[in-house]
């Protein structure tokens, strides 16, 4: 008997914060905070309405949070998961710097804070 998929999250998941950051090669930095709540179905990313990140040009921000929330519904979505994504994540927070932080750097930072949410939830069900 073959169990259906696990939903992603299964309860909500607050505060969980990644940074990324890379001064190796090519600077990458970004940093953000998101929280996931379980939804009917599919995945929507939003937003906090109080947010305000200090970063010129502004009109680059929005691509950093698309990326960021890109890299956030790839990372489930990775066969080894196994889990079906019904998700609603609203970015609380976001750090960002004038020669490191762009779009990779956010994606990257997306599938950091995935992971890290996977894991929490995966500790819970083992547990």
């Amino acid at each position: 008997m073959t169990s259906a998929p696990r939903r992603f999250p299964p309860y909500p998941i607050r505060g969980g914060r990644v940074r990324h950051k890379n001064k190796n090669r090519a600077p990458q930095f970004a940093e953000i905070e998101v929280d996931l709540e379980p939804a009917e179905a599919g995945f929507a990313f939003e937003v906090a309405r109080d947010l305000t990140v200090d970063h010129e040009p502004a009109d680059a921000l929005p691509r950093f949070f698309a990326a960021a929330a890109l890299g956030i519904e790839e990372q489930p979505r990775l066969p080894e998961h196994g889990v079906v994504i019904a998700a609603r994540v609203v970015l609380r927070r976001a750090g960002v710097d004038t020669f490191g932080s762009h779009e990779r750097a956010f994606r990257i930072a997306g599938h950091l804070a995935a992971r890290q949410a996977l894991a929490r939830t995966e500790g819970a069900a083992d547990g």
